[in-house]
């Protein structure tokens, strides 16, 4: 193991499970890599492989068929996956956080049916709250669930953007607005799980998802849009049930959004690990004047600028991932690992891109991929300037006048 970036206190279970992601990343994701992104070709023997060792469970109960492991847990294995290609992770990250939905705040109903069929990979998740007006402001959203009368289903119009696992996913947790008569617009959301067949078109009736959008980096993975036309879904379909759910779905959101800021330090973690390693073996091979660049100070200080970025943000995104699953609130936290890990990974990675000078600008090289990739850390789960916000608010609230 190499030394940046060691978590310690992993009990053994924890360590073999990072030991034998890390051993499939190097063999059967880092080599395929290029050629997959590079044709934005859908990774189906790594996700395969990826169910064959619980990946999908990972977090889900052992009594619903999952491994039962903590956040911790998760976010060191995302740190893996983006170490070999950042849109692995993608694949497993809104379905990891639909499971945690279920799992916290789904009725026993929703999590008998639907949790040992995630676990196993045969149902996948998608997570919608993002619609073509509004990102982070999500007081904004206009998409409407009605009753239709009879108490017993609600019909749902709108359009959201920005699904990842929108296409081959089967159960997509939306947050609708829903006119419950509370005076705050936020208890006036609703999150539903909408169930659908995977694939692109109508995959139910009112439903559609349209195509994948094209995109910078983030390859692989499909990101797209759901166009719901008079949708009509039973109002058990409501996280948690029509009794408990039915206002709630803001609060519910947010909680899973939490986690997913963890997910993104993560990510960043992993790129920036990656985009070390690169620079490194580089650093060590090429020549300039007489020595290897490792034999030039200027060289030498930006790699222990990068070493030292890295070990500060896994740091972060380990303490945030700790709080979480000791039941404390991490909002804070999350918040600062999100906003230190993702501007830290666009710095890493433009590093190591320097040092690679105008091989870092071909495609034959890793880094040229991670250039890409690092730019979507900064808008995913909220920009940095959202994140500053959430920390700001919170840190005042406890230091407060």
């Amino acid at each position: 193991m190499a030394r940046l970036a060691v978590t310690h206190g992993l009990t053994d279970i924890q360590q073999e499970i990072l030991f034998t992601v890390r051993t499939f990343v190097d063999k059967e994701i880092i080599p395929q890599a290029q050629r997959l992104e590079h044709a934005d070709e859908y990774p189906g023997d790594i996700v395969e492989g990826m169910k064959e060792m619980g990946l999908f469970g990972l977090t889900i109960s052992e009594e619903h068929g999952g491994l039962g492991e903590s956040l911790l847990t998760y976010a060191l294995v995302v740190e893996e996956l983006s170490r070999g290609w950042m849109s692995i992770s993608g694949i497993v990250n809104t379905h990891f956080i639909v499971a945690y939905l279920v799992s916290q705040h789904g009725s026993e109903e929703q999590q008998r049916r639907l949790l040992p069929r995630m676990a196993a990979g045969e149902l996948r998740g998608a997570f919608s709250m993002s619609e073509p007006g509004c990102g982070s402001d999500v007081a904004a959203i206009r998409s409407k669930a009605v009753p239709d009368g009879s108490g017993e289903n609600y019909v749902l119009n709108g359009q959201k953007m920005w699904l990842t696992n929108g296409g081959y996913s089967s159960v997509v947790a939306t947050l609708m607005k829903t006119d419950t008569g509370a005076e705050s617009v936020y208890k006036n959301m609703t999150t539903f799980l909408l169930e659908k067949e995977p694939g692109f078109g109508e995959t139910a009736p009112g439903l559609t998802i349209p195509g994948k959008i094209d995109k910078m980096g983030y390859k692989g993975v499909e990101t797209t849009e759901m166009v719901l036309d008079n949708h009509a879904v039973p109002a058990s379909a409501i996280l948690g049930g029509p009794d408990v759910g039915l206002g709630r779905g803001f609060y519910q959101m947010m909680d899973g959004i939490e986690v997913g800021r963890v997910n993104v330090a993560a990510r960043a973690c992993g790129i920036m690990i990656r985009a070390f390693e690169l620079a490194a073996a580089y650093a060590q091979q090429r020549e300039t004047f007489g020595s290897k660049l490792v034999g030039h100070q200027a060289i030498a200080f930006k790699l222990a600028e990068m070493g030292t970025k890295i070990e500060a943000a896994h740091a972060l995104m380990v303490n945030a991932a700790r709080l979480k699953d000791a039941g404390e609130r991490n909002d804070v936290e999350a918040g600062m690992a999100k906003l230190l890990a993702s501007e830290y990974c666009a710095e890493v990675v433009q590093e190591s891109f320097r040092i690679h000078g105008r091989y870092g600008y071909s495609k034959e090289y890793e880094v040229e991929r991670l250039m890409r990739e690092a730019p979507f850390l900064l808008i995913g789960e909220g920009t940095s300037e959202i994140q500053k916000t959430i920390i700001s608010r919170g840190l005042l609230k406890e230091y407060k006048l």
